[in-house]
């Protein structure tokens, strides 16, 4: 039987007691499986599910592995998104807190690289990044990973999906052939054996049970007239009454139309795609995470690598054409021990893509008539929070604590109606009750956060 604990791993004292503190109890399968190799120095091929504690399996290990008195890269890893890169990191960051004067760099398109080549100057331990964006900068000459001792391709599937593969191919080529190489993929297309083939070394293989645990996740599907999809979406909402739900489409431009939609029927719906410019994406996912946006919906490429907690209910406005996909989303709901809900709209002629799930998860789904769901008139889903603005960021060396403290401090507002704090390099957003939104906002703009004044706006 494998052991659990994390002391039974070849780890310092410091690091384990760190871990302690960040609540890691025992090791999930993942981490199980794959961190004894890991520590070992030997490359990994794993497929795992998104929320299976894979980021801190490869996290802990290429930690392991650096030595932060040398100030060369020796670490990348390489992730489809802007999103996934920056919670990579994050969870990095957490796991590094024994390690003294470690510095780790997001590399990803949409951010200017004026301010990436400045941070460039002195070479990062760990870099974490998009591939386009980490090629730019091999290429330029201003990121050197020869020295790199531990390669991560995080969600290679999604990475090759992007279209990537050329990308991540050239970029090998500036590593050193003896490395470790670390890649972790949902799904295992060809492809990805392909590439496996061709930059490890014997890759030790670990396959985690890829179906989540549908006993937590009440899943239920309604067969639909053409047409009815967006009125029978009103109706789930109006039945349900999730605090939160991602909608997932198919296609880019309906997001955004479905966004539209269900504003002018008074629900605060986010829409999250391609098309978005970064610090838009930043914005929307920002307002959907501290929950003063109910609905996020998104196509399946941007919504990947999210990691939004306690997640009430994932729609499938339309059915993916993978079963695979359609295990990764539900998947995103009941989490943590919590109840989640999966709720899936067809029309007859897409009954044989409920087949193909049915099969594929190996049970029947439950499918539920149109006539239970109980409408309610003028229902209005209202988020609990509201978003503030801030027109600075770290570059203003502003800190969450100032934040709050300037909202706090000498007001009579109590420090429990404010939420979650997000911090960019020229922006802030701070998530406020609604009942006090005002109030807070007028605080902020009469006041003064470390000494300045900023501006501050509301977000709809």
């Amino acid at each position: 039987m494998t052991t659990t604990a994390f002391k039974s791993l070849p780890l310092s004292t410091e690091f384990l007691a760190n871990l302690e503190s960040l609540d890691y109890k025992a090791m999930t399968s993942i981490q199980a499986q794959s961190l004894p190799a890991i520590l070992n120095g030997q490359d990994i091929q794993a497929q795992a599910k998104t929320g299976s504690g894979k980021t801190a399996a490869f996290g802990i290990g290429l930690l392991h592995h650096i030595n932060a008195q040398n100030y060369e890269t020796q670490a990348l890893v390489l992730c489809p998104t802007r999103e996934l890169a920056d919670q990579v990191a994050k969870e990095i960051r957490r796991l590094a807190r024994p390690i003294a004067n470690l510095k780790i760099l997001i590399l990803c398109g949409g951010s200017p690289i004026n301010a990436q080549l400045a941070s460039l100057e002195h070479q990062p331990h760990i870099v974490v990044g998009t591939p386009g964006r980490i090629l730019k900068h091999l290429q330029k000459g201003s990121l050197k990973i020869d020295r790199v001792k531990t390669l991560v391709l995080d969600e290679a599937d999604r990475m090759l999906d992007m279209g990537f593969h050329d990308d991540i191919m050239q970029i090998i080529h500036y590593a050193p052939a003896q490395r470790q190489t670390l890649l972790f993929s949902a799904t295992y297309p060809d492809e990805i054996k392909e590439i496996s083939l061709a930059i490890q070394n014997n890759p030790v293989d670990i396959c985690v049970e890829t179906l989540h645990d549908n006993k937590k996740i009440k899943q239920i599907f309604y067969e639909i007239e053409k047409g009815d999809r967006t009125k029978t979406l009103v109706a789930l909402l109006q039945h349900y009454r999730p605090e939160s739900t991602v909608v997932f489409c198919n296609r880019k431009h309906q997001c955004k139309e479905l966004a539209d939609e269900l504003w002018q029927q008074g629900f605060h719906a986010l829409a999250l795609h391609g098309d978005l410019e970064q610090k838009d994406r930043d914005q929307v996912l920002v307002q959907f995470s501290n929950k003063s946006s109910s609905i996020l919906i998104a196509t399946d490429v941007a919504a990947r690598g999210l990691d939004i907690k306690d997640l009430s209910a994932v729609i499938n406005f339309e059915l993916p054409h993978d079963p695979e996909i359609h295990i990764h989303r539900i998947g995103r709901t009941g989490r943590a021990g919590n109840e989640g809900l999966a709720l899936s709209l067809f029309m007859t002629s897409e009954a044989r893509k409920v087949t193909v799930i049915e099969e594929y998860q190996k049970s029947t789904v439950r499918i539920e008539p149109l006539s239970s769901l109980k409408s309610r008139e003028n229902f209005k889903l209202s988020p609990p929070m509201v978003t503030l603005c801030i027109n600075a960021g770290r570059k203003d060396k502003i800190r969450p604590g100032d934040i709050l403290g300037a909202l706090t401090a000498n007001t009579n507002l109590p420090g429990k109606q404010i939420g979650k704090i997000d911090l960019f390099d020229n922006i802030a957003y701070v998530a406020v009750e609604r009942s006090i939104a005002k109030q807070a906002l007028k605080i902020l703009t009469e006041g003064k956060i470390k000494g300045r004044r900023y501006r501050v706006r509301k977000l709809r």
